[in-house]
């Protein structure tokens, strides 16, 4: 294609660079080292920590502390008020909105202009040079690039200050020539009703020529199926024949990989994994046949990388990229170009090969539920079953949460296995309570759960009493040091209870009672 070699040739500079980033990886983590450093410098947590002391990067492992959410959460917010210099030079407009945390409903990661354009906007466009590099018949050009954007909205603290997901932040930043390429137009992709969204993305794309998407599994498999039933197709080629790749990333994409095979039946059918986040981009697979993404080491982030095993020790020991090893479990720790200084992220990864770095995610440092994009964490949990249980008067013994994976008949859902101590009133009440709990405690499931547009309410089952002791019997883990897993990304825990009580379902569907 006459197109993708000018291209290619137009970025031959920024290719050259990538393969600089396989061979010396240490050296571009040393540039974007001193350039973090000198502008932390201008600022009061810059100040506060000394950075104009800092000589090198043992003295910044050495001298500021590895953070969490909490942490940081007093600085972000006086950014948030308005205030400048806090954790970056320059001023921050925008924030993106994710998941919360045991001390807040939701975070609000910075997003500098600089993270904006050399980190995450940067980071899109190296995938996709790379992806034509590796298909050089690609007709992506050709046509335009399915995006379902998130919202937008001015910002609690301050009038001046916008908040929202980050891909809306990027859809409102993006340069004019990314929206001749994007399907929607920026107006619908912007729609905070996803109802509405989606029914207007349904009735503008199915008109257009959509060679690619991307975004999160499970949001746009919702779009896709809206599409699919808003004009009466069977599958995703009968109306865009020309559709070669999903760039996803967000959260594990096996449990959706059969589902997107159903709708778009071509074994030519590519998809990309990028690693994304709301403090930046990270990684990406660089090529289709290694599942592994190549780290991002020159977009504006500085990364350490923190054995699982240092995760509970007061002095955590971290190593830069040229001490790792590979098969190693590590937590994610990472200082960036909005001002995120030695931030535990909370995923963990682990090298695949060494030069070049690549990784794959592993998970997360505690147990979480992500299969939808909820980002629901043990505290979340905790809380929304002690509201349940104080409003019904019940008392719960042991409890775990599974996921039920979308399929063609039914979107995703949570399955609470739990052992009632008491029971509740109205165990039916209990289930609905707890739902509108969980809304209130995360903001990502309430997203979710939002018109059931990508989550079902939760099914409770009720099992029996001592279920959860026989299961550990079972497993030979009885004992104080051995816990029950609370969430979990699969149905692991959850099928081997099932199987041990012999469960038989009784119920209405929302509610199952073994007893």
């Amino acid at each position: 294609m006459v197109l993708n070699k000018f291209i290619i040739k137009l970025f031959g500079q920024r290719i050259k660079s990538l393969e600089r980033l396989r061979e010396k990886p240490e050296e571009a983590q040393k540039r974007i080292f001193l350039y973090l450093i000198s502008k932390g410098i201008q600022t009061k947590y810059g100040q506060e920590y000394k950075f104009d002391t800092i000589g090198g990067m043992d003295d910044f492992r050495n001298s500021v502390p590895v953070s969490d959410y909490a942490m940081l959460q007093p600085y972000i917010n006086r950014m948030r008020s308005g205030e400048n210099n806090v954790l970056w030079h320059s001023p921050v407009k925008w924030f993106a909105k994710s998941s919360g945390t045991t001390a807040a409903k939701s975070k609000y990661i910075p997003v500098s202009r600089e993270s904006l354009i050399d980190c995450h906007l940067s980071g899109s466009k190296d995938t996709t040079l790379l992806y034509l590099l590796n298909n050089p018949e690609s007709k992506i050009l050709f046509g335009r690039s399915l995006t379902l954007g998130g919202s937008r909205k001015i910002d609690e603290m301050n009038n001046r200050i916008r908040s929202g997901d980050l891909s809306a932040i990027m859809i409102h930043n993006s340069p004019w020539y990314a929206e001749l390429a994007r399907s929607p137009n920026r107006k619908i992709a912007l729609i905070p009703d996803f109802d509405k969204k989606t029914m207007e993305i349904a009735k503008y794309s199915s008109q257009q020529n959509i060679t690619s998407f991307a975004g999160v599994p499970s949001w746009n498999l919702v779009l896709m199926n809206r599409i699919l039933e808003y004009t009466q197709k069977s599958n995703l080629l009968e109306l865009w024949p020309n559709l070669e790749v999903f760039f996803h990333g967000g959260v594990s994409f096996s449990p959706y990989i059969e589902q997107f095979r159903r709708i778009i039946p071509s074994s030519a059918m590519q998809y990309m994994e990028t690693y994304n986040a709301s403090e930046g981009f990270f990684a990406f697979q660089d090529d289709p046949k290694d599942e592994a993404m190549l780290l991002a080491l020159d977009n504006g982030v500085f990364f350490e990388f923190m054995p699982v095993t240092e995760l509970d020790k007061p002095s955590p020991s971290t190593h830069f990229i040229g001490e790792v090893k590979q098969d190693v479990n590590y937590a994610l720790v990472i200082s960036t170009n909005a001002g995120l200084w030695r931030y535990l992220i909370g995923d963990t990864v682990k090298f695949t090969s060494l030069y070049p770095h690549k990784i794959k995610i592993t998970g997360r440092i505690s147990h979480y539920i992500n299969v939808f994009g909820e980002e629901l964490i043990v505290a979340n949990a905790d809380e929304a079953l002690k509201n349940a249980c104080a409003q019904t008067q019940a008392m719960v013994s042991e409890y775990t949460v599974a996921p039920i994976f979308m399929n063609a008949s039914a979107k995703g859902r949570h399955e609470w296995l739990v052992e009632f101590d008491k029971y509740p009133n109205s165990v039916e009440r209990f289930a609905e309570i707890l739902d509108k709990a969980l809304c209130a405690v995360n903001s990502d499931y309430e997203a979710k759960r939002h018109n059931n547009t990508t989550l079902l309410p939760l099914k409770l089952t009720v099992l029996p009493k001592n279920a959860f002791i026989k299961w550990m019997e079972a497993k030979g883990k009885i004992g104080g040091q051995n816990k029950i897993p609370r969430l979990s990304n699969t149905r692991e825990y959850a099928d081997q209870l099932l199987r041990i009580t012999d469960f038989k379902e009784n119920g209405n569907g929302n509610v199952v009672i073994n007893q």
